[in-house]
């Protein structure tokens, strides 16, 4: 949505209440169809969703099959194949470590499931831990925008209107943030050892027996802008939760199904989460899904106490959402797609690093697999971020959605404290091509350099 767009009647409450978007009537492979005649782009895949592009015949087809068989029954009555399918191809990608998956539909319900999950955990436990109930997360986290997500969500701004309706549970750590994070003459490390001490202050702080879990994405998306952590901190930060007895929950909401080159970006990270959320591109926006994979010891918990989740929704498990995630992960599986996001991310850095690594308003380029952030600062040397009201995220956002250049780079702020700070994500298909990759690229330069003409003339 642009903010030049004329304003038109419309009955949807839209993101913007004074602004409709322009329709999108089509799409196929990289690009997405407007009523306007524009052929766009859509390198971020919306936000971070369509791993496969649009138009997939054969996910399209599998939607439609499975429509006819079944769209709909309730999980408390029935089961599907397609659940079980889904299941087992994803219980299986874990080498079993994670040995069930919940099925639900967006991103913040995944999250909200995992959260009570970790809660229910210790009350299910043969000696119950009923004092467990707050969680540790990080700044300036976002996991999703329910109140129990917002709640345990470290960003400020998106928590701010709902602060007095929040939960008072959670409390936040550092990032693992090297760019802005790391002091002078500080090794990784020494960085990490940091970060570790931190957490266990606020375990120690809080009462380490009063914690159910940890949680944190090991790429962090929106809030940060594709930050992935340092190698070994994630076994830092597992081994002070089994140090004290809590739950290490990895939000792979973003950065996980691929994403960054692997299946599960834990794969990469040398640990294994009690409680993994999925989404995005899980299903490849084909239908709305997300889930959680839980491992064993959760189960166990569960299986010899009550043996109920205590927590159910009317649209778990759609057979509908399975089938279309079913397909998705199984083209990715037959057609080596992970292979193509590890050297079509490579050749994504290769090319953000020679184009604009040396660009003076560009802070740092970041990422992993084709999942990469591009963060702007005022001054290069002292990394000060643009002032808010300068909104240049947000305005390269809009330049990117002129038909003149018909590319999308997905925009956030509050990148250094929630308030000040601008960044870019972008995130393409998992089958993107080499030419696909130049197109986004020299048009993004090309909208960079019209964005800050203007914005250093102000």
């Amino acid at each position: 949505m642009t903010k030049s767009e004329t304003v038109t009647h419309s009955s949807v409450l839209h993101r913007d209440t004074r602004f409709v978007p322009k329709k999108a009537i089509g799409g196929k492979g990289s690009y997405i169809f407007l009523e306007d005649g524009t052929k766009f782009l859509d390198s971020t895949g919306g936000a971070a969703v369509s791993c496969l592009g649009h138009g997939h015949e054969e996910v399209s087809q599998a939607v439609i099959d499975q429509i006819n068989k079944l769209p709909y029954c309730h999980t408390a009555f029935f089961g599907t194949e397609a659940s079980e399918e889904l299941a087992t191809f994803l219980t299986e990608s874990t080498g079993g470590k994670l040995s069930k998956l919940l099925v639900v539909n967006s991103g913040s319900e995944a999250v909200e499931a995992a959260l009570k999950l970790a809660r229910q955990y210790f009350v299910e436990l043969p000696t119950p831990q009923l004092q467990r109930s707050r969680f540790i997360a990080r700044k300036p986290s976002y996991h999703g925008v329910t109140l129990g997500a917002l709640s345990v969500g470290g960003h400020m701004i998106r928590r701010e209107p709902f602060e007095p309706i929040l939960a008072t549970n959670s409390s936040h750590v550092s990032p693992c943030y090297p760019y802005r994070g790391k002091k002078a003459g500080e090794s990784d490390a020494d960085y990490v050892a940091r970060l570790a001490a931190e957490l266990d202050a606020e375990f120690q702080r809080v009462g380490p027996e009063n914690v159910c879990a940890f949680i944190a994405e090991p790429v962090v998306g929106a809030a940060l802008g594709a930050v992935p952590a340092l190698p070994g901190y994630f076994p830092a930060m597992k081994a002070i939760c089994e140090k004290y007895g809590a739950l290490f929950i990895l939000d792979e909401i973003m950065c996980g199904m691929g994403r960054c080159g692997t299946l599960h970006a834990w794969e990469q990270e040398d640990v294994v989460p009690d409680i993994q959320t999925i989404g995005k591109g899980l299903g490849g926006g084909y239908a709305p899904v997300s889930g959680i994979l839980i491992s064993e010891k959760v189960v166990g918990a569960l299986d010899k106490g009550t043996g109920v989740f205590r927590h159910g929704q009317t649209y778990q498990g759609h057979p509908i959402a399975c089938a279309a995630a079913l397909a998705v992960q199984k083209v990715i599986k037959r057609d080596n797609l992970l292979e193509n996001v590890r050297n079509m991310g490579k050749y994504l850095e290769e090319r953000l690093r020679g184009s604009l690594e040396q660009h003076p308003y560009v802070g740092d380029i970041r990422g992993k697999g084709l999942f990469w952030g591009i963060e702007f600062v005022k001054d290069k040397e002292t990394k000060e971020p643009f002032s808010p009201d300068k909104g240049v995220a947000f305005l390269i956002q809009e330049t990117g959605l002129k038909p003149e250049y018909g590319v999308s780079l997905y925009a956030a702020n509050g990148t250094v404290d929630c308030m000040k700070g601008d960044h870019i994500i972008l995130a393409p298909p998992y089958n993107i091509s080499k030419e696909e990759i130049d197109i986004i690229v020299d048009t993004a330069v090309k909208v960079l350099d019209v964005v800050f003409a203007k914005v250093s003339a102000d």
